[in-house]
């Protein structure tokens, strides 16, 4: 399945963002493939390497003694190439609210192929803007891949927002013995709908006036929503995840509050983001079905049905297509539901 040769891969980073980066670095680290990227973030308004992105590198050199050129804030060119991918325990800081799941999700698929357990602990942002809440990994993203024979528990153990940061997240990370092939094309029986507001440091109409906002708009009734103090951050934040249980699945659908926007806007946002996702009979989000094509890609083969492609979808099946010898194809059953299964070419 693996095309692994020692030349460098050439990819162009100009039409993808973090993503395109941190899916590279882990195929990478899981074929030992060497890869050049030009033109990282190159559309983006400020291109190159932020911190967070900076994070991700930094981390795949040292969980494989990787060499590295272009690891600087701001580098829009990037060389990697990975050792051996090594178990142990791991600290990773951020210094900022970037995200702490995407860091570990870049990890993740790496040390699950190491040769004993891992644990690590990456402190920055846990619930932040453009990036999967803590929540989401735990309740959504997890559960599938332990279907698929991952065995790793990931734990927040304090709360960090944007722009402060100072989350702390853990993961206590098993080697795989067989990946499992994934298929997941029905929800299940409904377990019912769940949604939580966490506030911290901040006036509590914020948080009143967005459950308000998400009880008008999903018409649920009073009590539904649950307000969580997260007063254990270092700085001011709020996020409101509205979820759907399933017996196959879980979606959540978030909101992070930001300067400059409204408490209705953001619990607007998110309300609306469930409510799509329970008009269609997809059992697989935007988001989720992202993330788990890699993992799916590791297996060989699978299948899932999802509500629509992303960009980021797009051009991470082209990515991955590069590293693995697999080949994706997607193929629209009905208006709103789309399937995407994986073969092996090798």
């Amino acid at each position: 399945m693996t095309k692994t040769n020692t030349s460098l891969l050439q990819i162009s980073g100009e039409s993808g963002g973090g993503q395109l980066l941190r899916s590279a670095l882990s195929l990478s680290l899981v074929t030992g493939q060497p890869f050049r990227m030009t033109n990282i973030r190159g559309k983006r308004p400020k291109p190159g390497l932020m911190r967070q992105h900076l994070t991700c590198v930094k981390a795949a050199a040292e969980v494989s003694g990787a060499a590295v050129d272009g690891a600087e804030i701001g580098s829009v060119e990037l060389v990697f190439a990975p050792g051996p991918v090594r178990a142990g325990e791991y600290d990773f800081k951020i210094g900022s609210g970037g995200s702490t799941t995407l860091v570990l999700q870049t990890l993740l698929p790496a040390l699950l192929h190491a040769d004993g357990e891992s644990r690590v602990r990456i402190e920055g942002g846990t619930h932040n803007p453009l990036a999967p809440p803590y929540e989401f990994m735990d309740q959504c993203f997890m559960p599938v891949l332990r279907k698929m024979g991952v065995k790793a528990e990931v734990t927040l153990e304090r709360h960090g927002f944007m722009q402060a940061g100072g989350g702390l997240l853990t993961a206590q990370i098993s080697p795989i013995k067989k990946w499992k092939k994934l298929k997941l094309l029905e929800r299940g029986e409904s377990q019912g709908c769940f949604g939580r507001v966490l506030h911290a440091h901040l006036g509590r109409d914020i948080a009143e006036r967005e459950m308000a906002a998400v009880s008008r708009i999903l018409e649920w009734e009073a009590g539904k929503l649950e307000l969580r103090y997260a007063n254990d951050s270092a700085g001011p934040g709020n996020a409101i995840l509205l979820g759907a249980a399933f017996a196959n699945i879980c979606e959540i659908s978030s909101g992070i509050a930001q300067m400059g926007k409204s408490a209705e806007s953001v619990a607007t946002g998110a309300a609306k983001g469930l409510r799509s996702y329970l008009a269609s009979s997809a059992p697989v989000g935007v988001h989720l079905a992202d993330q788990l094509l890699l993992p799916m890609a590791l297996t060989g083969g699978g299948v899932f049905r999802t509500l629509a492609i992303s960009d980021h979808t797009e051009t991470n099946m082209t990515l991955i297509e590069k590293f693995l010898a697999v080949r994706f194809e997607v193929q629209e059953l009905e208006m709103g539901v789309k399937e995407i299964s994986l073969r092996s070419q090798g």
